[in-house]
Order: C-alpha cells, then structure tokens, then sequence
C-alpha cells in the first residue's frame, strides 16, 4: 500500500467540509453515549458553549469562532462556526437542530437568555437552566428581589481543592408566572470562596431561571448541572488550550483550524467516554502521539 504524501494529507484536511466533519464525529460519539446512557427517562444535561480559537486569525481575517453543544461528560455532540460580523446567538437554534434533545436540560451562559431560544427548546421537549443577568434588567430585578433569606435552603455542599475553601448553597422558588416561556422556578446560587493562603474570601451571587418545574429535579442534581456547565467551559477552554495548546497553534490555511478544533473535541470526547478522570494527564499522554504525525504533515503549531 502506498501511503499518501504529506502534502496530499494536509490539502485534504484543509478542504474536508467543517459541518460534515462536525456532524461525523457528533453521530459517534453519540452512538458510543448511548450504549453506557442512564434508564430511559433521564433527564440529560447538555451545555452549550462558544470559544474562539485565537491562533487562527490573520492579518486579513479575524479568528474563528465555534459555538459547541457538550454532554456534561465531555463529549462534543454538535459544532458549529460561528459568522464572521455576528455572534453566537443566531447560531444557537441551528446548532441544536441536530441534536436529540429528548429528555435533554440545556444549560448556557447569559447569552443565551433569549426569549426565542426558550421557545426554540420547550418547542423541541428540552428544559432549560438559563443565567439570568442585568442584560435583561426587568427579568433580572423581578428573581434578584425575591425574599431569598425566607426561603428554604435546598442544597449545601463544602470543598476543599486548589488552595481554596468553598461553600456553594441553592435555593429555587416556583412561579406560576415569569416572563420568560414555561419558566418554572427561580434559582439563586451563593458561592463563598476563601484563599487558604491570603485568607481572602469573595462572594458571589448567580441567579438563573428554569423551565422544570418543582420536584422534577433534586437540589442536588440542580446544583450538580449548574456547576456541570462551569466544568464544561473549564474543559473547552483550559484542556484544549493548555493540552493541545490550541491558542499557540499556527494553523491558518482553509478550514484547517476547525477541522483541528474538531479532532481534539474528538479525542477529548474519546478519553471522557472511556472513563479517565485525569483527562488533562491522559490528554498529556495521548498528545505526544497525537502530535508526531501531525508534525511530520506541518499540521501543529
């Protein structure tokens, strides 16, 4: 067999069709998904997620922007490029479209408090938890001004980890009407972080919106998938840029740099499915095989 001439490799891999590609590996991983997936009924937390991926700008284009639907797991279900002069909003609906969202809680950040974008997702059976910010003042001050001392606490949990101490503590609140579609409860999230080595302690309040109503989901579970989604943005941000060290990458021709980003979203959902807890150790390791070949293709940065 003959194998075929760098050059020949990397030209394919600048002119492979970024959906298809996308779409590809999002059908495989969610078929391995489904094999280990929870009793059916399970409510499926999925997290949407944008992150630009800054080694690909020039001196003629700006860098590309990818927005990602990602089970809470790791895996990368679906991706999308994100138009140039636009943001992530109208990409928000297209990229879920092909996604099976039954069963499925959709989390985002403030962004995506969109009025269309709850219609969009009840519409398609999701619920929602949903970061409600001052961009929506009126939305805002209405779940801000609640009387949260009165309300009954629903979960508590205390860690210790990077040199910190932290206390998170949920509260929810059912409404029987909220501006916002099939909103359901109000959630007020209260994260107390100390510095183990200044002392220095930092309070911050986050409050979000849901479309489950009461008793369909735990304190528990609520505070799990909120801080889930925080996990998520570590992941796409911190593994790809630190591991594969996405940012320094040098990669400018054609669609090379999505069809990059899409091969590590790949080899990150691989590693998450096959249970590796350390995935930034196990990315480490995987990486200095990863990278030989595509070094010898000029394919790293």
């Amino acid at each position: 067999m003959v194998v075929p001439h760098p050059a020949t490799v990397r030209r394919l891999l600048a002119r492979l069709d970024g959906d298809a590609l996308d779409a590809a590996i999002g059908a495989f991983l969610s078929a391995r998904t489904a094999r280990t997936r929870d009793e059916p009924g399970t409510l499926r937390p999925i997290a949407v997620d944008g992150k630009t991926v800054r080694g690909s700008r020039t001196r003629t284009t700006v860098a590309i922007s990818l927005l990602s639907a990602m089970v809470h797991s790791g895996e990368v279900l679906a991706q999308r490029q994100v138009a140039d002069k636009s943001n992530e909003i109208p990409s928000f609906a297209p990229l879920l479209n092909a996604v099976d969202l039954t069963h499925a809680v959709i989390t985002a950040d403030a962004l995506h408090t969109q009025h269309g974008h709850g219609t969009y997702l009840r519409s398609r059976g999701a619920h929602y938890i949903a970061v409600v910010k001052r961009n929506h003042p009126g939305l805002f001050d209405r779940v801000r001004t609640l009387p949260w001392r009165e309300i009954t606490l629903d979960h508590y949990q205390r860690t210790r980890a990077h040199h910190r101490d932290e206390i998170r503590r949920l509260k929810t609140a059912a409404f029987a009407h909220l501006d916002y579609p099939d909103a359901r409860q109000a959630l007020q999230v209260v994260r107390w972080r100390r510095d183990l080595g200044s002392g220095k302690l930092s309070i911050e309040r986050v409050y979000l919106i849901t479309s489950l109503p009461p008793g369909a989901a735990t304190g528990a579970q609520l505070a799990s998938w909120i801080r889930g989604h925080w996990g998520i943005e570590n992941l796409l941000h911190h593994v790809r840029d630190r591991t594969f060290r996405e940012d320094d990458s040098t990669i400018r021709t054609a669609q090379l740099p999505r069809t990059m980003a899409s091969l590590r979203n790949l080899a990150i959902g691989l590693h998450r499915q096959d249970g590796q807890k350390n995935i930034a150790a196990a990315l480490r390791h995987a990486a200095r095989d990863y990278r030989r070949p595509l070094a010898l293709l000029g394919l790293t940065g």
